[in-house]
């Protein structure tokens, strides 16, 4: 009786053996992997939805800082930059390399009371992919004067604007539109200098998500 007390007790106390604790440590390893495959599919769909969120404030913006200018464009001339005397039309198109388009806007925001003139020059351009604003602190910038520069979008491969014209309710790559006032002449050059269309269209070209098209009234 004592000696199968003994082998029992011995039984009993016998460790894992070697294939147990390779079968374990195999059971812990798969299941390593697994969570570890998990928690890594989670931030990189994480990381993924912040840079598609993002983007999306981003276009957002931009169309919201569109809609703000557009919308308080204002029929007064600018001196040319040039510093030759003669006035730039109130808005005007332009080109790619150059700038897209550049006009006088009201209801320039001025909380901190600054002695400036509550109108701005603005000019779109678009830069090697990026949609830049920039506007001037004078309505009537001084010779060689520097904008000051915004960023409003990256990944951008083309900007095109339309004018519709107030006369004809027909839509015009360029502006201003001689059809409005008929052939200038001293007559009506003042008039050619302020005429502004009825809306405007934009159409970006993203990258990542193709033509975006927004139509913005231009107020009268």
């Amino acid at each position: 009786m004592s000696a199968a007390r003994l082998k029992s007790k011995s039984s009993r106390q016998r460790g894992f053996t070697l294939i147990e604790i390779l079968v374990a440590v195999a059971i812990a390893a798969i299941m390593f992997a697994i969570g570890y495959a998990g928690i890594n599919q989670a931030l990189n769909d994480r990381e993924g939805l912040e840079a598609a969120q993002n983007r999306l404030t981003a276009v957002q913006r931009t169309m919201r800082v569109l809609s703000q200018d557009l919308a308080q464009v204002v029929a007064r001339p600018a001196r040319d930059l040039a510093g030759n005397g003669d006035l730039q039309p109130a808005i005007q198109s332009g080109r790619t390399g150059d700038y897209l388009l550049v006009f006088s806007r009201g209801g320039w925001s001025n909380p901190a009371g600054a002695q400036r003139a509550a109108q701005q020059r603005v000019r779109y351009t678009l830069v090697n992919g990026e949609f830049m604003r920039e506007h001037w602190l004078s309505l009537d910038p001084a010779l060689n004067a520097v904008p000051r520069r915004r960023l409003l979008l990256e990944g951008v491969r083309a900007v095109e604007f339309r004018y519709l014209d107030p006369t004809n309710r027909s839509w015009r790559n360029d502006w201003p539109a001689s059809t409005t006032v008929g052939a200038v002449t001293p007559a009506n050059a003042d008039l050619a200098l302020r005429t502004r269309p009825a809306a405007i269209e934009v159409t970006l070209d993203l990258e990542d998500w193709g033509r975006i098209m927004r139509v913005f009234e231009v107020a009268s």
